[in-house]
Parts: structure tokens; C-alpha cells; sequence
């Protein structure tokens, strides 16, 4: 069927009559009768019938008006819906990150966006940094939020949203609580990791690298900050977390820090996105919020 003059025969019903549309359309009046006529021809039936001066619908041509009705309603809803994605005001945003971002920083970031964007899905996974990026290279997220990251994988690109630091915590009763130690004497301590392929155990592992010094013993391996601060606390160990994870536990004498001379652990927290690839509406309007300052950034 001849889209174009099914749109004239709409444009037909809805105006009143051949004359009013051609003035509406700014066609003339016997291009539309002549595409009238030939849709007339294609389908087979009569459209309309003259009555005086003009012409009625007749059975047919009403059936077919409804339908051309509901047709060119749903052509402008499916407009304005596209008008919507264009503009980021729908669609999703699949945000992989990691604990502390993922737990401390995106549902305050998350919940104005949302005020603002109710209509677009957020999805929030908590990974580890390595399966962040993964997900991120896989085309399972649109973004990544990650604290650490301290090498940028190939095919990423990163834009930095606030500075943390990674502070070494034991015990709130032992003997190097709050004070200042050698990293060989802290390392010495048993040791609460995260799993393989987190940012604090990566850090574990390079300090040792650089400075030359074994490996802690690993007293206990956890699945979150939580409850790594809990396993510390309980007296299994010495840990490396971030500081803004920790200051509260440290503030209530839960546990307590230990300073390393000449030793500063920076936890950078980025937003990474892959290089080249644009993203799609929803997710880019989420990052420029986050990364453009608009929302609030917790202090250490």
C-alpha cells in the first residue's frame, strides 16, 4: 500500500475535506484527488462519495479511517519516544562498579538522577575491579565506577571523579593501633584479603614488589569491605581498605589505622567508558551528571 497516499487520505478525514488539506499540506488540490484516486485503485474500494459540493466517507472508507487514525497516533508517539531517547529521558544504564563506589557513592548519585530521569532503568552490579572491566570490554555495561584501577586496560577510557586513600586497619586493641610502623613490621601481621582481582589486593601484591618485602600470610579471604572490617575487628588480622569505607569503624574504636612512613596508598575512584564508543543517550547524560560535579562528593 502507498504510505504517502494513505497519509493524504488521512490528512483528508481529519481536515474536512480535499480542500482544506491541500491548503493544510500545501499540495494542490488535484495532486490529492489524484492520489486519492489511485489508492482507491490499489486497494480496491471506494473511499468516499460525492454528497453536494463534496464527499463523504463511505462504509469502507470509515473502517480505514479508524485504522489510519490509530496508525499515524502511534507514527507520533513513536516520535516523540525517539525525541525521548535522543534526549537521555529514557531508556537504561547498566553501571558495573565496585564495592565502595557501588555502596557508598552511586545510590546518592543515583537517586537525584532518578528524581530528575524517572523513566530511565538503572541497573547496579558490584563487581570487583576486574570484572568491571570485563563487563565494560564484554558490552555487559555501559559505564564502570571503580575505585583503584590503578592501570587503565586497553580499549577503556577513564575520567577521574574523587580522590580516596587505602589505610592499613587492625585490631582497636593492638599494639600498633594508631600508631606509626615499619611496612615490614605491619606486613608481618596476618592478613584479612579481599578475593583475587580486587583493587586492595592488587595493592597488597605491588607494595610487596616495590619495596621487597613477603608477602603477608593470609589469615582470612572475605567477600566485601564489611566484612573485612568485622574480621579485623574480631582480631584475624591486620587489612588495607579504603579510608572512606573505614573512618566511621575507626571513629566508634572498632578498629584503628596504622601509618607507614613515606608511604601514601592513593584509591583514586574513576568512571571508565570504552574508548570511541559512544554511548547511548541515557548513559551519557548519567555520566556527564556524575562527572560534572552536580552531584555531591563525599570528603575524606
Amino acid at each position: 500500500m502507498n504510505l504517502h497516499a494513505f497519509r493524504l487520505f488521512h490528512e483528508v478525514v481529519e481536515s474536512g475535506g480535499v480542500t482544506k488539506a491541500s491548503e493544510r499540506l500545501h499540495i494542490s488540490q488535484p495532486a490529492v484527488t489524484a492520489q486519492l484516486r489511485n489508492l482507491e485503485r490499489e486497494l480496491g474500494l471506494t473511499l468516499f462519495r460525492a454528497k453536494g459540493r463534496g464527499v463523504v466517507l463511505t462504509e469502507p472508507g470509515e473502517r480505514l479511517a479508524e485504522q489510519a487514525a490509530r496508525l499515524f497516533a502511534l507514527e507520533r508517539e513513536i516520535e516523540r519516544e525517539a525525541q525521548r531517547l535522543r534526549d537521555g529521558n529514557t531508556g537504561s544504564v547498566r553501571i558495573a562498579a565496585t564495592y565502595l563506589p557501588a555502596n557508598l557513592l552511586l545510590p546518592g548519585w543515583i537517586a537525584p538522577f532518578k528524581r530528575d530521569h524517572p523513566d530511565v532503568d538503572i541497573v547496579l552490579t558490584t563487581v570487583n575491579s576486574r570484572t568491571a572491566f570485563q563487563r565494560l570490554l564484554r558490552y555487559e555495561a555501559d559505564l564502570a565506577v571503580v575505585g583503584g584501577g590503578r592501570d587503565l586496560p586497553e580499549g577503556l577510557v577513564r575520567e577521574p571523579l574523587m580522590e580516596d586513600e587505602l589505610w592499613f586497619i587492625v585490631p582497636a586493641d593492638h599494639p600498633l593501633a594508631d600508631r606509626e610502623a615499619e611496612l615490614g613490621r605491619v606486613l608481618a601481621e596476618p592478613f584479612v584479603v579481599r578475593e583475587e582481582g580486587s583493587s586492595g589486593r592488587e595493592w597488597l601484591s605491588a607494595l610487596c614488589r616495590v619495596h621487597g618485602v613477603p608477602a603477608p600470610r593470609i589469615g582470612l579471604q572475605c567477600s566485601g569491605p564489611g566484612e573485612t572490617v568485622k574480621a579485623v575487628a574480631a582480631g584475624y588480622g591486620a587489612a588495607i581498605a579504603s579510608a572512606l569505607e573505614v573512618r566511621d569503624s575507626i571513629g566508634r574504636k572498632e578498629i584503628a589505622r596504622v601509618r607507614v612512613p613515606h608511604i601514601r596508598l592513593d584509591n583514586p575512584i574513576g568512571l571508565y567508558r570504552r574508548a570511541g564508543d559512544p554511548l547511548p543517550p541515557a548513559a551519557e547524560r548519567f555520566a556527564r551528571t556524575i562527572a560534572g560535579g552536580t552531584i555531591a562528593r563525599p570528603g575524606l
